[in-house]
């Protein structure tokens, strides 16, 4: 804590001074145990910094120090990123400027229940429009049912994915807004529908089959949105990024669809990515909307991705800011730092423990366990619990449980290269689950039972 201090004091220009508390886990902490513990008497203080651990009334805290109280990171090698961030305006994330719309693959093959549970998931994940997909060859019977009772009534815009005429016109009169495609095969009829269209070429490398089915809609008066195709990677991928750049600047003036998920979903490769990359295109193209889904194991999340990815974009290209920094991240497989005690510090360390509180460590690729018993280390999880086991006293269920959840985070982590925290969860991004750690978790639980 001191050394990192002191690196802060001629940056940030304030006076520290380091209160020491009689306790030795800085994740048992509580803002009514502060209380009791600390004295200010005789300094008087702009700030009072807590460690990120500390549980209870932070601000009854505040009220009886009558100075400001905030809780810091929960790790003190954080506490340079945490004053930089402190000194800098938030960053606001609330605007985009592209739409989602979300298909439903296979809508017909799902039951209604499951369709608003669908759909509601994927406007929890910043869907615009719900996309129903339906299967060529079959016509849906139920779509008109699905469309009004099931979706619409929940409140969602709806847009229908089929070239069968009775689905489209059932869908459309059912309260669809949007039709999913129109080209030579379909526009005849498909032009005096009251929704608008996404037109396409008939031929995705002949772009003059789009104008033409272009100039056809427009005599026809419709409302429509053109998507000259996204390809595959290994089918034409790039010539079709051009084809985009083509019709955005020979069609200033008509919207443009994305249909993003011919690249998430036919290539198994982590997503997050690639959504980001395909939102800076459209957002400097002036795409306006993407067609996406989640069907491959790998796009499990890839709505919530693009949901982030078109915020960070936006705000690049308004601010001219690079997308860097702990507000402006969606890193999920690595961290955007990584920071590791050396072995000669837990080294240290281990030398002034007196309680038999296990910490949990990684370093220089080893698993560390300290207390006040032992310090035992290896890269492997089973045997650094041997090791622990071989000198430390029983343990019971509960604290081996604790010590396996807690190891198989690190390891996960030190496969991967990815900070571990004793009792915090790993780092996922917008995937990361919130995790009470053991030690609140009980405490939660006595209270209760009290």
């Amino acid at each position: 804590m001191r050394q990192v201090v002191e690196t802060l004091r001629p940056v940030c220009g304030f006076e520290p001074t380091i209160e020491v508390l009689g306790i030795s886990v800085a994740a048992l902490m509580h803002a009514d145990w502060v209380r009791r513990k600390l004295d200010l008497r005789g300094g008087q203080y702009d700030l009072i910094l807590l460690p990120g651990w500390t549980q209870g009334d932070i601000v009854g805290l505040a009220d009886e120090y009558a100075t400001a109280v905030r809780l810091g990171p929960k790790d003190v090698r954080d506490l340079p990123d945490f004053f930089g961030a402190a000194s800098r305006p938030p960053v606001d994330l609330s605007r985009h400027d592209i739409e989602i719309v979300a298909e439903i693959n296979h809508a017909p093959r799902l039951s209604l229940p499951e369709l608003i549970s669908l759909a509601a998931r994927y406007r929890d994940d910043g869907a615009d429009v719900i996309d129903l997909g339906c299967i060529p060859g079959e016509t849906w019977r139920g779509v008109g049912a699905a469309t009004a009772a099931a979706l619409v009534a929940e409140g969602h815009r709806i847009s229908i994915d089929s070239f069968d005429r009775a689905e489209v016109e059932a869908a459309v009169a059912a309260g669809a807004e949007l039709v999913l495609s129109c080209n030579r095969s379909n526009r005849d009829w498909a032009a005096h529908l009251p929704a608008e269209l996404v037109a396409i070429p008939d031929d995705p490398a002949d772009l003059d089959t789009l104008d033409d089915t272009i100039a056809h809609l427009r005599g026809a008066g419709s409302k429509f949105r053109i998507d000259p195709i996204l390809e595959p990677v290994g089918y034409g991928f790039a010539a079709s990024i051009e084809r985009y750049r083509t019709v955005r600047s020979q069609y200033p003036e008509l919207p443009v669809l994305m249909g993003i998920g011919n690249v998430t979903e036919l290539a198994q490769v982590d997503s997050a990515g690639l959504n980001f990359c395909l939102a800076a295109m459209c957002q400097e193209w002036g795409i306006e909307s993407v067609l996406t889904t989640e069907v491959a194991p790998w796009c499990r999340s890839a709505i919530r991705e693009f949901d982030l990815a078109r915020r960070l974009v936006r705000h690049a290209l308004e601010h001219r800011a690079l997308v860097k920094g702990p507000e402006l991240s969606m890193l999920m497989l690595r961290d955007r730092r990584v920071s590791e005690p050396s072995a000669a510090t837990l080294t240290h360390l281990a030398t002034g423990i007196t309680d038999p509180n296990i910490r949990i460590f990684l370093s220089e690729g080893q698993l560390h366990l300290i207390n006040r018993d032992g310090h035992w280390a290896s890269p492997d999880p089973y045997e650094v619990f041997d090791k622990f086991l071989a000198t430390a006293p029983r343990v019971d269920a509960t604290h081996a449980f604790y010590l396996g959840y807690e190891l198989a985070k690190a390891t996960t982590a030190m496969t991967l290269g990815k900070q571990y925290t004793q009792d915090a969860a790993l780092d996922w991004g917008p995937l990361t689950r919130p995790e009470v750690s053991a030690l609140h978790r009980r405490r939660e639980q006595r209270s209760a039972a009290e």
